[in-house]
């Protein structure tokens, strides 16, 4: 591709991101398709939501126990490498699980168990990723970077659930995760092509007590800073209260809309519709003036439309509000970051931003936890009502401070 200073998209102007982005699309397809097949798995085996919740929480505790050593291991060593041994390394936990499926074998805590090793690996894989991106292109190009990666992860967002509800219908839930152990060879081998070189960030202490001076610096640094301190406050509220909606579109697939796999795989698709359309924009556009305006906007839509979803019971009405959804949360996320990114310091940025995936995802087992508790009890949909509507009160106490960011 030939450079030009007006070119849309100019992140992709850039090779190693370029095969960089073409790797993850293929892989994040595989990881939906794993996901989607994962909780109707857990459903088909159990029936309860209470189990969607355990299994969602297994996969993400370990982000929140591991990932700030993730992030320091990311400006310790070389992310190209590491990123290669967390994604050889995904690929076995995916292959067992089609094994044990395809023989009948499978139990929920068998689930559990190869979602907690999923999740240890990805504790260490998602701060090196977020913090390579600056790596391969400049930070004039980031948010395009940034928005690119996150077109590519809901984009695969739509394809995958699509998949796999297509796939678990005439194929079965094992040969989505076959699917998946081979997609990771995509971004195995598109990582392995970047010819950038990786910074490392060396220190003097190699000690243990420097890691927790390491974990310091980059809590004092978001200490500090104001702006980046509410974006984290928001960020973990909604990990909290708001994306664990998407463990219990299962429930609503089955019992509340009565729409099957098939119907479940579009659920999934509408919300990553949605958020694909977000993520489309912001590349597009490159530079937004108003960053936190569109936050705020972004903020607001994600909690409104979350709470008409979950008072619906229209399957149409369902697709339509999980578009607005998707856009809503992914906006935030997207310009959040770019912020976040542009304003720590290139030494830092490893652990800032595995503060960002702790809250992020880290988060998520006590969202799941509690979704899945409230589902059990007083029903999914109820559940969803209650925990958007934090969101949405959340959203209107930070809004004014919001609107005077600027990404």
């Amino acid at each position: 591709m030939k450079k030009g200073n007006n070119q849309r998209f100019p992140a992709l102007y850039v090779r190693d991101f370029r095969v960089f982005w073409i790797g993850q699309l293929i892989s994040f397809s595989g990881t939906w398709m794993q996901s989607t097949a994962q909780g109707w798995l857990v459903y088909s085996l159990t029936r309860s939501p209470l189990y969607l919740g355990i299994v969602a929480t297994s996969s993400s505790l370990p982000v929140l126990l591991f990932t700030l050593f993730g992030g320091i291991a990311a400006d310790r060593f070389k992310k190209k490498k590491l990123l290669l041994i967390t994604q050889s390394l995904s690929t076995l936990p995916a292959l067992f699980l089609g094994l044990i499926t395809d023989f009948k074998i499978v139990t929920p805590w068998h689930i559990i168990i190869i979602a907690f090793v999923l999740g240890t690996i990805s504790a260490f894989d998602l701060p090196a990723r977020q913090s390579f991106l600056i790596e391969m292109v400049q930070r004039g190009k980031l948010m395009n970077a940034i928005a690119l990666n996150s077109a590519a992860f809901n984009g695969a967002r739509i394809i995958g659930p699509l998949l796999a509800g297509f796939t678990i219908a005439y194929a079965g839930a094992a040969a989505c995760f076959y699917i998946n152990a081979i997609s990771f060879i995509a971004a195995i081998i598109a990582i392995s092509r970047i010819k950038g070189v990786s910074l490392v960030h060396q220190t003097q202490q190699h000690h243990f007590t420097a890691f927790f001076k390491d974990l310091r610096d980059g809590f004092k640094f978001i200490g500090l800073n104001k702006p980046i301190r509410r974006i984290m406050i928001l960020v973990a509220t909604f990990s909290l209260f708001g994306i664990p909606f998407v463990t219990l579109l299962p429930v609503f697939a089955e019992d509340i809309l009565g729409v099957g796999a098939k119907g479940l795989g579009y659920l999934g698709g509408a919300s990553g519709t949605g958020a694909f359309i977000a993520a489309l924009i912001i590349a597009y556009k490159g530079e937004i003036r108003s960053g936190g305006i569109l936050m705020s906007i972004a903020a607001t839509t994600f909690s409104l439309s979350l709470i008409i979803f979950s008072l619906s019971h229209s399957y149409h009405l369902s697709l339509l509000i999980l578009v607005f959804t998707g856009w809503g949360i992914v906006s935030f996320l997207a310009l959040g970051n770019s912020f976040i990114q542009l304003t720590v310091p290139d030494e830092l940025r490893g652990r800032v931003m595995s503060v960002y995936t702790l809250l992020f995802l880290g988060l998520s087992p006590i969202g799941n936890s509690i979704i899945g508790l409230l589902a059990d009890t007083i029903g999914a949909d109820r559940a969803i009502t209650i925990s958007s509507t934090i969101c949405l009160l959340f959203t209107i106490l930070m809004i004014g401070e919001l609107k005077k960011l600027r990404s």
